[in-house]
Parts: C-alpha cells; sequence; structure tokens
C-alpha cells in the first residue's frame, strides 16, 4: 500500500539483488535514457549515482511514480589530470548537451577534485579519492552508496539496507549533523524509512568508550 514499507525482500543472494536493483532503476525513463547514452557522456570512471537509484526503489515500494520527488541526476567521473573547476565545468556542459531532452537537472562531480572544496563547503576534511568508487563508498548513508552503468553495479555495501529502507550512519564519514539532515529529509519524503542512529544513542556510545 502507498506510504507504507512492502514486505522484506529477504535475504537473497547478492546477484539476485543486483538484478532487481538494475530491472528496478530502468523502470525510471530518466535512468534508463542516461544509461542509453552513456558511451556519448564519454566519462572516465563514470557512474550513475545516489538518489537517482535508490529513490527510485523507494518509490516503487510506495507504489508511487518511480520518478517522484527526485531532485536531481547524479553522475560522478575520476580525471586526476585535471582538477580545477573550469575542466568540471566543461564537462558538465558537454553532458548537459547529450542530456538536454530530459528535462531534469543533472549534477556531475570529478571525484578526483571532491577533497579540493569538501571542507569548506560541508565543514568537514576529506582525504584525496582515487576512484569514482572511492566517492561513492563515502556517501552519509551506508544503504544509499549505490552507482550503476550498463555494465556493473557497484554497492559495496549490498543492497539489502536499501531495499529494507535502514539509514545508519557511515564509518568513513561520520558526520553526525549531516547525517540527521540527510535522513530527515528522506523520511519526510518516505515515511517509512526507518533511521538508526539518534543523537542520544550516538552521543552515549560516545561517552562510554572515553
Amino acid at each position: 500500500m502507498t506510504g507504507h514499507p512492502c514486505p522484506r525482500l529477504g535475504y537473497f543472494p547478492e546477484r539476485f539483488m543486483q538484478e532487481k536493483f538494475y530491472s528496478d532503476i530502468l523502470t525510471n525513463y530518466n535512468n534508463r535514457m542516461i544509461l542509453d547514452r552513456w558511451d556519448a557522456l564519454a566519462l572516465p570512471d563514470g557512474w550513475l549515482v545516489a538518489g537517482c537509484l535508490f529513490q527510485t526503489v523507494w518509490n516503487l515500494k510506495d507504489g508511487r511514480a518511480s520518478d517522484a520527488d527526485i531532485k536531481d541526476y547524479d553522475l560522478f567521473y575520476f580525471d586526476d589530470s585535471d582538477l580545477s573547476e573550469e575542466g568540471e565545468r566543461r564537462v558538465q556542459e558537454r553532458v548537459n548537451d547529450v542530456l538536454a531532452d530530459l528535462l531534469v537537472p543533472i549534477e556531475v562531480s570529478n571525484q578526483a577534485r571532491v577533497h579540493t572544496w569538501y571542507e569548506s563547503y560541508f565543514g568537514h576534511p576529506y582525504p584525496p579519492l582515487q576512484s569514482a568508487r572511492d566517492g561513492i563508498d563515502r556517501f552519509l548513508i551506508p544503504a544509499t552508496c549505490v552507482g550503476a552503468r550498463p555494465d556493473a553495479i557497484y554497492a559495496p555495501n549490498g543492497l539489502q539496507m536499501l531495499y529494507d529502507g535502514i539509514l545508519t550512519m557511515n564509518s568513513l564519514t561520520p558526520h553526525l549533523e549531516l547525517f540527521e539532515a540527510k535522513a530527515a529529509s528522506y523520511r519526510s519524503r518516505w515515511p517509512w524509512l526507518q533511521s538508526i542512529g539518534l543523537r542520544t544513542n550516538i552521543i552515549g556510545s560516545q561517552q562510554v568508550g572515553r
């Protein structure tokens, strides 16, 4: 029923989960068109990532349109030969040209340069990365660490938590205030999601460990 979680998938083998995930994300027309035009995008170490993928799954579980409440479509790539903002902007312009007819916001991010701006924007240090997948690994919520391209799915934490709607803090980015804001944003759109890691519980565990 709309507004309520579907029954758990159960702990199916990861290969089955990945096949289901890929099938589910393709129900979103924009995802399908982006992946269909992958070669034209010409992104080094490119991945379609984040909300356009996992939020499509949550919409399907809710019985909603697959693209409902998805704010933008994120593309990661990795090019450590050009860490400039201008270089990233040129890639963004090329991607915009290829996908202009989709009429949805497309955000392109060179993961090789995130460490040059992350701390000034979010207030936390960020290490230089070695690949676009390193960036996926560091999403604030482990269940949402997912990426796709025509020949692969990347889900370093598996897919079970994504389908179960479990929101926890990522040990690679243990930034409580950012996690809470992100989880609250998701739960405002998909209220059945379960946020595990309340401020009182986390602070208490930190104090016990001192």
